[in-house]
């Protein structure tokens, strides 16, 4: 966290010191004040492990948008077209996550993705329960849910 503010105040630094005050010379700051941060990182103990979560999360977010542009145009065809192709189910998918906020992290990533939706968590917090549009093949989505979920952990970790 504190590298993630240190990188922001960098780049705001540079938007004041060159005086052009665009959300493209604010993104040129942060990627210069991210090349000052990993340079120094060795000798301040607060940015440990900062730069390697940066590409982490860019990456992360390249992975959900395309999983989320799949999953809005496969809704939008079986909508559209007359047969629907949709087998809505209910499974039960084992939980690799533990803490409350991995739990909450990887529940509201389903949900927001179109086709599923998370209904609930096990007592021992072990089983997240999923509501599928298409359960078709309950082995891939599970699969595909398991990917998204390992991809979401390696964010805190």
């Amino acid at each position: 966290m504190t590298g993630a503010i240190w990188n922001l105040l960098l780049g705001l630094a540079w938007v004041l010191l060159s005086g052009d005050f665009s959300g493209l010379n604010l993104l040129v700051g942060m990627i210069f004040g991210y090349i000052a941060l990993v340079l120094i990182e060795p000798q301040v103990a607060s940015l440990k492990g900062y730069p390697v979560r940066v590409p982490r999360i860019i990456g992360f977010l390249c992975f959900f948008i395309k999983e989320l542009i799949q999953a809005n145009l496969r809704v939008a065809f079986d909508v559209l077209t007359p047969p629907w192709h949709m087998q809505p189910g209910v499974i039960a998918m084992p939980l690799s996550a533990r803490t409350e906020m991995e739990i909450t992290m990887v529940a509201n990533l389903i949900s927001l993705t179109p086709g599923t939706l998370s209904l609930d968590v096990s007592d021992d917090r072990k089983v997240l329960y999923i509501h599928a549009m298409f359960l078709d093949d309950e082995d891939e989505l599970r699969r595909n849910l398991k990917n998204m979920e390992r991809r979401a952990l390696e964010l805190f970790r």
